[in-house]
């Protein structure tokens, strides 16, 4: 027989431990199952692995392929030494159940059909104003999601009863025969679709679906400090489980609005605060305004643009982060468009004041 080493097949060599085999076999399941592969040949390689694990997994199995080859194991199930195997009723699906979980068997779908699963989780992009991030608000929401129908409580029909076809496993199991033998496989019921209930009528609210689409309002307390990219998790707001399974979750992402005077860096908000030449060069109390009210800023003279005041506390009072920031008062000193005749009489007497500046004193120097 013009057949691979079952080594070769996994991709281990012959000393590969136990967790090795199990290992390359996993990866080489997943990737050539014919019920996710698009690869052509697929099932015949899936098949060729599941042959190599059925002997190399086994301790007994893999001794006799080791000492004869592949003729330990030939058609009529004649072996070369003792305790042979010729394959006949061997249940690969047993194989998947203990690697990959339960149903997981050959033409078995990924996973059993009738367990309990959570629910889809649902992502809402909500708009909010800096307002109501910085401070936190209350939002009603208008949901449209997936929820157990309340005419059949999720099960898709009325009047149910246990399958005929597989006695309430969800599960038939077929043979199929190959040149080592009889092999026997899972496969998901096609009465039941694996429930292993069926129904004398169809639910004609759900279409026998079991779920349905609704609509709901909720009213969301959104805490103080969100900002752009934020994402809150509400538990069990998503769409419903199957077969009793738990809801999944909402997550709300946040989109804020600029401010027309604020600009944010976390809980630290900045401000830009413009003065004229008198104010900056004599000092002046300026009245700015913060989050929550109005403070007296002291403007000392000699100050220059980008001079930069922290006002402490004054920041975003974040319940996200559990810290409070500080507000940043940036200067901005403004150059007038338009003077008087007397305005530019004071600013040429200004010009020729000894600035007493390092870098002014610099660039004289080098300009002589």
């Amino acid at each position: 027989m013009n057949k691979r080493d079952y080594y070769e097949v996994l991709g281990v060599d012959k000393n590969a431990s136990e967790a090795q085999i199990k290992s390359a076999f996993r990866k080489l399941a997943k990737k050539y199952h014919p019920d996710v592969s698009k690869e052509a040949d697929a099932e015949k390689k899936f098949k060729e692995a599941q042959e190599a694990y059925a002997v190399l997994s086994d301790t007994n199995r893999r001794s006799q392929y080791d000492q004869f080859g592949h003729q330990a194991f030939n058609q009529n199930g004649d072996v070369h030494g003792a305790g042979g195997y010729d394959f006949s009723g061997f249940d690969f699906s047993d194989i998947f159940d203990q690697i990959f979980g339960a149903g997981f068997g050959f033409g078995g779908g990924g996973r059993t059909v009738n367990r309990r699963t959570r629910g889809d989780d649902r992502l809402m992009r909500i708009k909010l104003s800096f307002e109501e991030a910085v401070f936190g608000t209350e939002k009603d929401l208008y949901l449209e999601i997936e929820d157990n129908c309340d005419d059949c409580d999720g099960k898709g029909g009325h009047g149910e009863s246990t399958c005929s076809a597989c006695h309430g496993s969800g599960y038939v199991s077929s043979e199929q025969r190959t040149i080592f033998g009889a092999f026997m496989s899972k496969s998901v019921c096609n009465k039941c679709g694996g429930t292993g209930k069926t129904y004398e009528k169809s639910c004609s609210s759900c279409h026998g679906r079991g779920r349905k689409n609704v609509s709901k309002d909720i009213t969301v307390t959104i805490p103080s400090g969100v900002d752009t990219g934020n994402r809150l998790r509400l538990s069990g707001k998503g769409d419903a489980g199957e077969n009793g399974g738990p809801n999944g979750d909402l997550y709300l992402e946040f989109i804020v609005d600029d401010h027309p005077l604020f600009k944010r860096d976390e809980e630290d908000i900045y401000l830009s605060l413009p003065i004229n030449f008198a104010e900056a060069a004599l000092g002046t109390k300026k009245t700015v305004p913060t989050l929550k009210s109005s403070i007296k800023l002291t403007i000392p003279e000699g100050s220059n643009t980008g001079d930069k005041h922290r006002i402490k506390s004054k920041g975003i009072n974040s319940e996200i982060s559990g810290r409070t920031g500080d507000m940043y008062v940036i200067l901005e000193v403004r150059t007038p468009k338009t003077l008087s005749k007397e305005q530019k009489k004071l600013l040429q007497a200004l010009s020729d004041t000894d600035l007493d500046d390092e870098m002014i004193k610099k660039y004289n120097k080098l300009s002589k």
